[in-house]
């Protein structure tokens, strides 16, 4: 029986790396799937994992029907198993339940990858109507680290490694942003909470946890 599966994580927990081994799978066992994804950070219509893997895939848009997308295939004679979608916090609620439709209707079983909350820990659109209508919420088991050592569970928007909480919901960066740029990094609910970046806390604590010879040898 067709599913949508909603696979959720903060930024480095592996999400796209787990979107491409899974069309590999399926694709492997002779399943027909379409890959789409939204705002990747390496460019339009590319998923890009930080492990190195890449592959073409459709942008999605404003614009896009994933019912009409399917539909048409269908109609050219392409069968069309299952989709799987990166990026997906920023597909409209719409296109959420498009999706659904797709896999009551159709039988297609639909997988999707993203993240569930903004910079300021408010859900995205497309990430709230998933968790409503998704047949199942996977949160992802590999565990992205805050530099406190704890597990990472936001998404803090950066500018020169400082913590910002103002600005649109929707701004494509990187965790190796340069100094000046729009950045990203994750961090634990406490230091979200409390705006303290990896930067942050070297400059408020600028002295190495380290011993010198001398200490050493006083030991």
């Amino acid at each position: 029986m067709a599913e949508l599966v909603f696979f959720s994580g903060t930024m480095d927990s592996g999400k796209s790396t787990l979107a491409l081994q899974m069309h590999h799978n399926h694709a492997a066992r002779g399943r027909d799937g379409v890959l789409f994804t939204r705002h990747d950070r390496a460019g339009a219509a590319t998923i890009s994992s930080r492990l190195g893997l890449t592959q073409q895939a459709h942008e999605v848009d404003d614009s896009t029907d994933f019912w009409s997308d399917v539909i048409s295939r269908r109609t050219l004679g392409r069968p069309v198993d299952y989709l799987i979608g990166d990026e997906a916090q920023f597909y409209t609620a719409d296109q959420v339940e498009q999706l659904a439709r797709v896999v009551d209707e159709l039988g297609v079983d639909v997988y999707v990858f993203g993240i569930s909350t903004d910079f300021r820990a408010r859900l995205f659109p497309g990430a709230a109507r998933l968790v409503e209508l998704a047949d199942r919420v996977e949160i992802l088991q590999v565990r992205a680290l805050c530099w406190c050592g704890a597990r990472a569970t936001h998404n803090a928007r950066t500018i020169g490694g400082t913590m910002v909480v103002e600005g649109a919901q929707v701004v494509v960066g990187d965790v190796e942003a340069g100094a000046d740029e729009v950045g990203y990094e994750v961090l634990c609910r406490r230091h979200h909470m409390r705006h303290m970046t990896a930067a942050t806390a070297r400059a408020s604590s600028p002295s190495p946890q380290t011993l010198s010879s001398a200490e050493e040898l006083s030991i």
